[in-house]
């Protein structure tokens, strides 16, 4: 059992643009709600994580769910930069936008976690498999640590579950990003449909 002092000694390396926030307390909160996900689950880093959007979803053929969550924050942020290149200033923040798209998945470690899936299924009548998705547990996770209401409503609603509300600027940016991300992956032909697999308790479990 990793010490929450090693769950975010393992965040800060996993995410390297957490030092591009230039707000202490914002990057720290970020590092907070990666080291508290992790924290109710059996995994250590983001890289044991499954490398896909869902469960269900194709695998990545190379690359773990850090560099997802990476690819999606560079790619955020250069949308933005060069936007604003060309268009002039829209009022991005920076810092926020590089927060939400860190924690953007930050309620993944909960979704693909081994035990919760057992015990999902054990009777997915009445618990539903999964029982929450990580956008609703992202935004739990989010607002737990102090993070702004901003960076839970990008983690509550880059996905499906922002269709029907109207996305904050960051957000919107954060949103697109991971879109592009997985579509582009598909088209190189850089997902593959495999299972991933952890040990626990004794036993090997897809996930």
């Amino acid at each position: 059992m990793a010490t929450m002092d090693q769950l975010r000694a393992g965040i800060r390396k996993s995410f390297p643009e957490i030092e591009e926030i230039e707000n202490p307390e914002l990057r720290d909160k970020v590092v907070e709600a990666w080291a508290l996900a992790l924290s109710q689950t059996e995994f250590t880093r983001v890289e044991e994580i499954r490398a896909s959007g869902e469960r269900i979803t194709l695998t990545m053929r190379r690359g773990t769910q850090a560099e997802h969550i990476r690819g999606v924050t560079r790619m955020a942020v250069a949308m933005a930069e060069q936007l604003e290149q060309v268009v002039g200033p829209l009022g991005i923040d920076r810092d926020l936008l590089i927060a939400c798209a860190l924690c953007h998945d930050v309620g993944t470690p909960f979704e693909f976690s081994p035990s919760n899936h057992l015990r999902w299924c054990e009777n997915e009548t009445h618990a539903g498999v999964p029982a929450i998705r990580h956008p609703i547990y992202g935004a739990y996770i989010t607002l737990s640590v102090g993070l702004p209401e901003a960076v839970a409503q990008a983690a509550g609603t880059h996905s499906t579950e922002g269709e029907c509300i109207q996305r904050s600027l960051e957000n919107t940016i954060v949103h697109l990003a991971d879109r592009a991300f997985w579509l582009t992956l598909e088209r190189a032909g850089m997902l593959v449909d495999r299972p991933f697999t952890v040990a626990f308790n004794g036993s090997v479990v897809a996930v």
